[in-house]
């Protein structure tokens, strides 16, 4: 058994093993109920597996293209002869 301390705003850190075994990842949502002298965790949901999709794998230095860019205007347009 696992043990963890409480922080000053009472969070904990869930080992890694069990986050794992879990699927508790960033965004998960967690129910916490008491039954008798202890504490139970339970996963009511975990974000989508992104890295089935592939987003975010790739990262940028560039700034974001804006979304209303028209790329047609940025050719410039070749003089016919």
């Amino acid at each position: 058994m696992d043990t963890t301390s409480v922080t000053s705003k009472g969070q904990v850190t869930i080992p890694k093993q069990l986050r794992q075994q879990l699927g508790i990842r960033q965004g998960s949502r967690i129910e916490f109920a008491l039954v008798g002298n202890h504490v139970e965790m339970r996963v009511q949901s975990s974000p989508a597996d992104e890295r089935g999709t592939g987003f975010g794998m790739l990262k940028s230095r560039r700034k974001a293209v804006p979304v209303d860019l028209d790329v047609a205007t940025l050719v410039k347009p070749v003089p016919r002869r």
